[in-house]
Order: structure tokens, then sequence, then C-alpha cells
């Protein structure tokens, strides 16, 4: 089963403001509108089989209303699989991840530079006791601030690693966007998965060569990052960067099997 690992899919009434917010932060004009129905039809296209999905609450009170979206997006196809998201000054997380944990729920997105907190606060890491073990994590890594300005970085998730040794974790964007140097010093060869989404149009050649050298072929996944980029053509970007063979870039489309199971 092929899978994009991270895509974005928004409600019809914030899809536009979200886009234009999207384009305003990373200065990368979306190629999809956003919506369900588009990521699938571009998924279709691509020759995959599914899509995870993942949302990131920006403040407490967002936490529910942007749970219930990922279930309803999980409940409305079997090609949808949704992580679900949680705040760190949310009251009462444990009855929310019982709930998500009840509606087959199976990961978690946190991005901490939009959600405003730091990788390495206290506060975060009663969260993340509290879900290693238990979901997976995909944690938006990098930005443009050095990493010891950044709310994330690659340092602040090796440590992360390092204290919830039972926790699953993705890196997106190779490990950290823009954070790329650190990613091959910190996170290369380690045991966190990273996938390919917003990162290989902006990698130097060569640390994108050296993380790939460094770090177990079995934990790259493919991701897109839709609606920045097109699923289709970022797999054809994966290859031809990567010099793939078919096989090989099948490896990597199905990599996030072992992972879900």
């Amino acid at each position: 089963m092929y899978y994009d690992v991270h895509t974005h899919a928004f409600h019809p009434k914030i899809s536009d403001k979200v886009l234009a917010q999207l384009n305003s932060h990373y200065g990368i004009k979306p190629v999809g509108t956003g919506l369900i129905e588009d990521l699938l039809s571009r998924a279709d296209k691509a020759g995959l089989d599914k899509v995870i999905v993942h949302t990131a609450a920006t403040e407490p009170a967002q936490v529910i209303p942007a749970n219930n979206w990922s279930i309803d997006l999980q409940n409305s196809d079997p090609r949808v699989m949704a992580f679900g998201t949680m705040h760190p000054d949310y009251e009462n997380p444990e009855k929310e991840f019982a709930r998500l944990e009840k509606n087959g729920i199976k990961g978690l997105k946190f991005h901490p530079d939009f959600q405003g907190f730091f990788m390495d606060e206290p506060r975060f890491y009663k969260i993340l006791e509290m879900v290693q073990g238990r979901f997976i994590t995909m944690f938006h890594v990098g930005d443009k601030l050095p990493p010891e300005k950044n709310p994330s970085c690659p340092i602040k998730l090796k440590k992360i690693l390092q204290n919830f040794p039972k926790l699953t974790a993705v890196a997106a964007h190779m490990g950290g966007y823009r954070h790329w140097k650190w990613s091959s010093d910190y996170l290369a060869g380690s045991n966190v998965y990273m996938d390919t989404s917003s990162a290989l149009p902006f990698m130097d050649d060569k640390v994108l060569h050296e993380i790939m050298k460094k770090h177990p072929r079995e934990k790259i996944l493919f991701g897109s990052d839709y609606p920045l980029f097109d699923p289709g053509e970022s797999i054809k970007e994966l290859q031809y960067k990567l010099k793939l063979t078919d096989t090989e870039l099948e490896f990597h489309l199905s990599a996030a099997e072992n992972m879900l199971n």
C-alpha cells in the first residue's frame, strides 16, 4: 500500500484563508484548493492508496473542533487516515486522548511554531509522557530562525527522543525545514522516521545525500505537504533527486506500513 504521510485538508469555509496564510508564511504558492476532494483526486492520479491528513490546534479552544474535523475526515473515505492534535495548555488532554482512541485515531500532529510553544518546555513534555507508546507523533520541525531561537528544531527533537524512548516519532521535512544541517548532525541515524515533505526542492544536494547515507532507508517516508505541493509531482521529484529505481521508489512509498501496524 502506498502512502502520502504528510497532507492537509481544510473545511471549505476556511480553506482560502489558510492557503493565504501558508503562502504568506512560507512564500510558497499552494498548488491545490486545500479541499479533501482535490487531495484525493491528486492522490489517485499519483497511484497512492492512502493519505494521512494533519491538523494542529493553535490554541486550546481549537482542540475539540480540530479533532472533530479529523474524525469526520477519517470516517469520510477509506483512503483517508487523519491524525488528531493537542495543545499543551488544553485543560483535560487525557479525556480527549481517550476520545481519539475510541474513534480510531492513531496519531497526533504537533506544530510548535504555529501552536506557540517550544519543543523542550516542561508543559509539552507532560503531553509526550501521556502519548508515548500510544499515538504516533508527527512533528513539524524547523523554520527560518536558528535552532536555539526556533520553537522546533532537530536538536530539541533529539532530546525528546532520548527522554521518551517509547515514542514513535516522525520528523517532518527531512528532519527540519531549513534546519537540514542539524538534521544530519542530530537526527540522521537515530530511531526517528523522517518524511520528504517540503524539503527536496530546497535542500542542498550534499546535505540530502548525507542524511540518506546515515539514516535507515525504511524510516524515510514519502510526504507531499499538499496543498503546498502536488503528490504526483513530489513523487517524481523524490525519484529524480535520489536517483531511485522504481523498486526503490515503491519502498519509500510503502515504508509507512510498518510504522502504522
